[in-house]
């Protein structure tokens, strides 16, 4: 097939977006899919130009206003269309589409090009925590009409399901997110790890993510002063500095990835993520992966990933007293915590990333079968048949 992905964002920026389309490239080149990856430009001189196999077209982009490292690509719908229309892409694939996603929806759509939109990011949820609550009702009509357009929809958890169906979205169908168990792993547990950031032996509650309001980190000073453990965060963003004053005695790792970042997870006793507005928490399936259990919030895909009282425990929003009494109990007993962990790590084989890959090519070849464009209309452009 030939495949146009657009990102909202893409390296060297790295979160979960960023990795699903990694996992996707890998998979698509392993099939020798033609693909072209459009995303916003970077000033890292250092950026790749093509990732695995797959040519980054960048568009002329801006910083985000409070967070330099996401930028936002600019330009109009016509220069996309350009693009596509010299691309001649089988499908395009919508990659959290907000800004540059909306203008390759329309594009697309003028073209008479099928689209799979992904949704993965809770863009209308982040207004309230970056203190423009007025501005969810104008996020969630973007939403509403990039997803309207598209050929098919894919959500990676039920309650996003039920989120966009409550809203009027038609074909939307379940794709939710692999996870490298060969790289996760109980194996990669390091003692010597441990002593480097807990030398008086504490037990470990981690957290690994972006260090930005959306993810509610400042809620894990709850948990600063929980006995005999320490609290060990790894990731970086806007909020790192306050969060450093805020949470003196946690160690902060900083951004980590490859096996460093194996290595560092599998070392957790216990993972803690607080944030709501979760559509796919990547780092929930990759700590059950390593064998550690879970803490998160009742709301969102934690719902779909954590087992309460069996792989880890969920608490309810803003509940930051059922927060600590949770994570209180899995570190107070070794026993529960070591069976829990068990469970979690059981619960996520079989999740690999090549499955998930050739289901989202099944998803490709059903719209591009279709003949599909925005609202499940016929497409008079040249076919090409998907192998």
């Amino acid at each position: 097939m030939r495949i146009a992905i657009v990102a909202e964002s893409f390296l060297p920026l790295m979160n979960g977006v960023t990795h699903s389309i990694l996992r996707v490239l890998e998979h698509l080149q392993e099939r020798g899919d033609e693909v072209l990856v459009i995303a916003p430009s970077t000033q890292d001189a250092g950026a790749p130009d093509e990732v695995y196999g797959a040519y980054v077209h960048r568009l002329p982009s801006v910083p985000l206003a409070g967070y330099t490292n996401v930028r936002v690509a600019m330009g109009g719908v016509h220069r996309v269309k350009r693009i596509l229309a010299e691309y001649t892409p089988d499908v395009v694939h919508l990659a959290s589409p907000f800004v540059l996603g909306w203008r390759a929806a329309q594009a697309a759509h003028q073209l008479g090009i099928p689209t799979i939109a992904i949704y993965q990011t809770e863009v209308p949820g982040y207004a309230g925590r970056y203190g423009v609550p007025f501005l969810e009702n104008w996020a969630w009509s973007r939403v509403e009409n990039i997803h309207l357009m598209a050929s098919r929809t894919l959500v990676p958890s039920s309650f996003a399901l039920r989120q966009l169906r409550g809203r009027g979205i038609p074909r939307i169908e379940m794709w939710r997110r692999g996870v490298d168990t060969e790289r996760f792993s109980p194996d990669k547990r390091d003692a010597g790890w441990r002593a480097s950031v807990a030398p008086g032996g504490e037990r470990l509650i981690g957290y690994v993510g972006r260090l930005a309001a959306e993810k509610q980190v400042q809620d894990l000073a709850v948990l600063a002063d929980v006995p005999g453990t320490r609290l060990v965060i790894v990731g970086d963003g806007p909020q790192r500095q306050s969060l450093e004053a805020a949470l003196p005695d946690a160690v902060f790792t900083g951004f980590l990835g490859g096996e460093e970042l194996a290595r560092a997870v599998a070392s957790f006793d216990l993972f803690v993520h607080p944030g709501e507005f979760e559509t796919f928490c990547q780092t929930i399936q990759e700590a059950m992966a390593s064998g550690v259990p879970v803490v998160a919030t009742g709301r969102g895909v934690p719902l779909d990933l954590v087992e309460n009282s069996r792989t880890g425990w969920l608490y309810e929003p803003g509940d930051l007293t059922a927060l600590r009494s949770r994570v209180m109990d899995l570190m107070g007993d070794d026993a529960k915590r070591r069976a829990f962990a068990a469970a979690a790590h059981a619960s996520v084989q079989g999740r690999t990333w090549s499955a998930l890959g050739d289901e989202l090519v099944q998803h490709y070849r059903a719209v591009v079968s279709a003949g599909a464009t925005s609202g499940g209309g016929t497409s008079d452009r040249r076919e090409r048949l998907p192998r």
